[in-house]
């Protein structure tokens, strides 16, 4: 369980930027902040150069009077380090900051993020702009907490400059103690690779073919975890010691962290930005009935398993671009409401919509916030006053309730990590994911994200029913026990193909696929092909039992679908084992495709290949799956369903339409709309982009 969000009440608030506005502006903003029920401001995180204009000469006067006339209007503030942006006095004088591309060429001043974590010199002056702000402003009766950085790895997730390559070397020193030793782990006897000296070893660099060591490159991705934390953790000692009655948090969930250790090492909870139109703009155009928007609940599951009970620090509240890139549509009326009550079913006790006022200058002047340029009413100010106010009501209410789900979607760092590079098994993963959550949000039942570290034990594990761990290339003898012990415990776990094969390293194992996976599924694998070329999936066909099933259930079950991206022909070991599920067509045609077997309580399922909507929903069938209100609440495919439930045990059941058209739905036992105060049985429905939250009478 991650460290969580501790509030009595509901936050709500707003990103501002007091730098970018007349100083006649404020007092205007802040009464219309509280009048729209607003609590909560987040300020600072890109203002070093206000701050310190030049070095070592500080000038705190300007945030002085923003937090004095935020304190005024009743609002607390969350104070930003400005680290994400070093002003350009720091980057001319110090050229070493900058971060460099996989050549060696230095990114240059102009934009966010262009400093490396291993600069000695970016530390020190990223210490004494911290400390400065800590202790001028640890009294400020406005703030209660901290930003540190801003997001980190956004945008860039590699680092390449010469302080990099000295950094890596001295983490590989202590990784691995000696050159013996790494050249054993990394496998340089292939292609002559064996280093006789440190200087020798580097970060990946271009190479021919763009083929890195692969070992090497797994590496470079836990290296730039732990620098990144390292950098993190400069600022929180400082914070902690200077200011240890104010929180400590950061925003983020992007590539080559390990988001969890950073907030269970240097963070009190962590924050998330949600712009859930960036999960439209990227969507596969010929993909049938997308997700959409709908598809960033995953991410918010995946947040929820870093801090159960989270802070949304950039809501998405208008269109977003920037002047030469990004390009997020308007959202429609409603779905600013939508996508706020989303957060909160996700876990979100805390939510600041991005930003007051869209920016007039600067590369974010099309990233619209709830006030257009004009500054006068609109349609967004509008619905975030209905939010503010209903949350408002809500209140003590929705806060502290934990995710129910009965499903589990497991991961790790390492193969996420290691699939990137490596496209057996990386290629798979997507598809996996995507074709698992989208057929689990269609049939309403709520599932977490789960990243499998050190501290996720049996019992973590034992909360679910079903966990699904479709690719583990990378897969340790201690995890596989764990799954053992979970399955004989009366768990079910789902695999997919390329589990099993490969050690932490990265290397191969020399034992039979799937690897330490192999005993307790029951199998091993005979064969295998990569789908590619004029290599296409061969058709499967689901067999076995089909007890209870209605005849068309039994016909639908026995339709073809394609086995993608990956095909793993299976032979049986065990009398345990049963095939559910057997190829039709190429040459292994009548072998199995997909496995079962009968583990003391529960059961080891393996399945050939990546996962499509098609063997998901046989699956969900075949499992006997089914939505936590099945007997009394019947909903459409359009409408998600999560609950939270308190420590009581009462459950509220979050009902989000995502479709513009209004959604009906049918009660079987008298429920309380919360936000409505309206009780409901029979039939009823959910606006296009509405949202209700039942909770079931006492007598239900």
């Amino acid at each position: 369980m991650g460290k969580s969000l501790k509030t009595d009440r509901f936050t709500l608030g707003v990103c501002y930027y007091p730098e970018h506005w007349d100083e006649a502006l404020w007092e205007e903003d802040f009464q219309r902040m509280k009048a729209m029920r607003f609590d909560i401001i987040r300020i600072a995180e890109f203002a070093w150069a206000i701050f310190e204009p030049e070095e070592g000469r500080y000038d705190f006067s300007l945030f002085d009077r923003a937090l004095d006339a935020a304190h005024r209007h009743g609002l607390k503030v969350i104070m930003g380090t400005p680290t994400a942006t070093p002003p350009a006095w720091l980057t001319t004088k110090y050229p070493e900051v900058l971060n460099a591309t996989i050549d060696g060429l230095p990114y240059h001043h102009g934009a966010r993020r262009h400093y490396n974590y291993s600069s000695t010199k970016y530390r020190e002056l990223c210490a004494n702009i911290v400390r400065r702000m800590a202790v001028h402003f640890k009294d400020h009766p406005a703030i209660v907490g901290w930003q540190i950085d801003n997001e980190f790895n956004c945008q860039i997730d590699t680092y390449y400059a010469e302080a990099d390559h000295l950094a890596f070397r001295e983490w590989l020193k202590r990784k691995y103690g000696t050159l013996d030793k790494l050249n054993q782990a990394w496998g340089t006897v292939f292609w002559s690779q064996t280093y006789t000296d440190w200087e020798q070893v580097h970060l990946t660099r271009r190479v021919v073919s763009n083929t890195p060591n692969p070992h090497q490159a797994l590496d470079e991705k836990r290296f730039i975890s732990d620098n990144t934390i390292d950098f993190a953790k400069v600022q929180t000692d400082i914070l902690r010691d200077i200011a240890p009655h104010h929180w400590l948090t950061t925003n983020g969930l992007f590539g080559h962290l390990d988001s969890h250790r950073l907030t269970d090492e240097q963070l009190d909870f962590f924050s998330y930005d949600t712009y859930p139109l960036f999960a439209t703009i990227f969507n596969d155009p010929n993909e049938e009935e997308p997700l959409l928007d709908r598809k960033w609940s995953l991410n918010l599951s995946a947040v929820r398993d870093v801090s159960p009970n989270f802070c949304v620090m950039e809501q998405q509240s208008g269109p977003g671009g920037w002047t030469n890139s990004i390009e997020l549509p308007t959202p429609e009326p409603g779905q600013m409401r939508l996508w706020t009550y989303q957060s909160i079913a996700h876990g979100a006790d805390m939510v600041l919509f991005f930003r007051w006022r869209t920016a007039t200058v600067g590369t974010e002047m099309y990233w619209h916030g709830i006030n257009d340029y004009h500054n006068q009413p609109n349609r967004r100010v509008a619905e975030a006053t209905i939010i503010g106010e209903e949350l408002q009501r809500l209140g003590e209410g929705l806060v502290g309730r934990r995710y129910v789900a009965e499903v589990a979607l497991l991961d790790d760092y390492d193969n996420e990590w290691d699939g990137e590079h490596d496209t057996y098994p990386g290629a798979l993963r997507g598809a996996s994911y995507g074709a698992w959550y989208k057929q689990l949000q269609y049939r309403h039942i709520p599932a977490d994200r789960v990243k499998l570290r050190t501290g996720v034990g049996l019992d973590e594990l034992r909360k679910y029913k079903f966990v699904v761990y479709p690719h583990p290339a990378i897969l340790t003898e201690e995890t596989a026990m764990l799954l053992k012990e979970y399955v004989k415990g009366g768990g079910k776990v789902v695999f997919g193909a390329r589990t099993g094969y490969k050690d932490e390293t990265g290397r191969c194992r020399m034992m039979p696929f799937p690897g330490y996976a192999a005993e307790l599924c029951g199998i091993h694998l005979e064969d295998f092909t990569r789908i590619a070329g004029t290599v296409k999936p061969a058709l499967v066909r689901m067999v076995g039992e089909a007890a209870g099933l209605t005849a068309g259930a039994v016909a639908e079950a026995a339709s073809e679908f394609p086995a993608i991206k990956f095909n793993d022909i299976i032979a049986v070991d065990q009398p345990s084992v049963t095939v559910e599920a057997e190829y039709t067509t190429a040459y292994y045609a009548g072998k199995p495709a997909m496995t079962c077997n009968r583990v003391g309580a529960g059961e080891a399922w393996y399945y050939g290949a990546a996962f499509s909507e098609a063997v998901v929903d046989k699956l969900i069938n075949r499992l006997g799956l089914q939505s936590p209100v099945a007997d009394w609440c019947e909903l459409p495919r359009q409408v998600e369903l999560a609950v939270r439930v308190d420590d009581a045990g009462e459950a509220w059941h979050f009902l989000l339409n995502y479709g513009a058209n209004e959604a009906y739905i049918r009660v079987a036992e008298e429920v309380e709309d919360v936000i409505s105060g309206e009780w409901l049985t029979g039939d009823a429905t959910i606006p296009g982009y509405g949202v209700r939250i039942l909770r079931k009478s006492d007598k239900s």
